[in-house]
């Protein structure tokens, strides 16, 4: 049997989404899980293995018509081994071997594996046929991926692109979820956005309906503070000002360090749309080398939720961080 089917999964803390596809990377089928994290995500990698199974069952297709699966997964990715570990909000705090897993599940095909943000990366350089992209996903964190010459730079010890992770220039202490304080994830996630709000908020006098809001202990959100400054509030244009002085330089930096063809935004605060866009490009504009400023362009993420499994499923069809022949 011809192999010409791939699967890409993109293994989220609340929903495991999974993508069938052929070998030119067309959708053909699409269809998500729950991730069930109870007992430390001891469930996880078997209800992933059944779910595949089944729709191979479904579409009248055998595991030997696939030419791998590809997934994309949080915490730290060992290509490989195959072995994922420190993915805490699947209650996976000890190495978890994918690889032998699926072997024993009977999907005895090529495994490719990376870090979900990686994943998201690649999906999207190649939907833009960039060779050279750089990915940050803003959402409840700050996540990176970095793809070079259409490859997916790993690191050292497979922690490279950890973008959140970047010094802050604002400078306000918050303590970030990795546990040293001033990380951009600490200012530019969501969670982030709403705490410089907050903070802003506590010397500003002038009239605004943030401020009040805020004062009033209503809930806001990241959205609140862009749908305000859209509206021409203050103190919301002036937490948007500070939040993408932040991230525009943080790309500027990037981009002159590793001049990727693009630089690619997104998350759930990228859908603030071209007002965080040109924000950003505007101080990106005042960082970059010259000729990176022209040669490096910044751009919001087209593909939204279908990312993962997207660059899930390039990553089979181009062979990347491939173990071996078999899992």
């Amino acid at each position: 049997m011809k192999r010409n089917r791939v699967i890409g999964v993109d293994l989220g803390g609340t929903t495991t989404k999974f993508g069938l596809y052929n070998d030119q990377a067309k959708l053909l089928h699409q269809w998500a899980i729950p991730t069930d994290t109870t007992s430390n995500g001891s469930h996880i990698l078997k209800n992933m293995c059944d779910s595949i199974k089944q729709t191979l069952k479904e579409n009248e297709l055998t595991v030997d018509s696939l030419l791998g699966v590809g997934i994309g997964a949080p915490g730290v990715v060992d290509n490989e081994n195959g072995t994922v570990c420190n993915a805490f909000n699947l209650g996976w705090s000890d190495k978890q071997d994918v690889k032998t897993t699926f072997n024993e599940q009977g999907l005895t095909i090529p495994l490719y594996l990376t870090n979900d943000a990686n994943c998201a990366a690649y999906g999207e350089g190649n939907i833009s046929n960039d060779e050279s992209v750089v990915f940050i996903t803003l959402g409840t964190g700050v996540g990176g991926g970095v793809i070079i010459d259409n490859k997916i730079l790993q690191g050292n010890v497979n922690s490279a692109g950890e973008i959140g992770h970047m010094r802050s220039y604002l400078n306000y202490g918050f303590t970030c979820t990795c546990g040293n304080d001033n990380c951009l994830e600490s200012v530019a996630s969501a969670t982030g956005i709403v705490n410089v709000a907050k903070k802003e908020s506590e010397d500003f006098n002038e009239s605004s309906q943030l401020n009040k809001m805020i004062k009033e202990n209503k809930d806001i959100t990241a959205k609140t503070v862009f749908d305000l400054a859209k509206q021409d509030d203050k103190l919301a244009n002036k937490v948007v000002d500070l939040i993408t002085y932040d991230i525009g330089v943080s790309c500027g930096n990037i981009a002159n360090l590793l001049n990727p063809k693009s630089i690619i935004i997104g998350g759930g605060v990228s859908h603030a749309g071209t007002m965080l866009l040109d924000k950003i490009v505007s101080v990106f504009n005042t960082v970059a080398f010259p000729l990176v400023k022209t040669s490096t362009k910044i751009k919001l993420a087209t593909l939204g939720n279908d990312a993962g499994i997207t660059g899930a499923a390039y990553m089979v069809i181009k062979g990347e961080t491939k173990h071996d022949e078999t899992i």
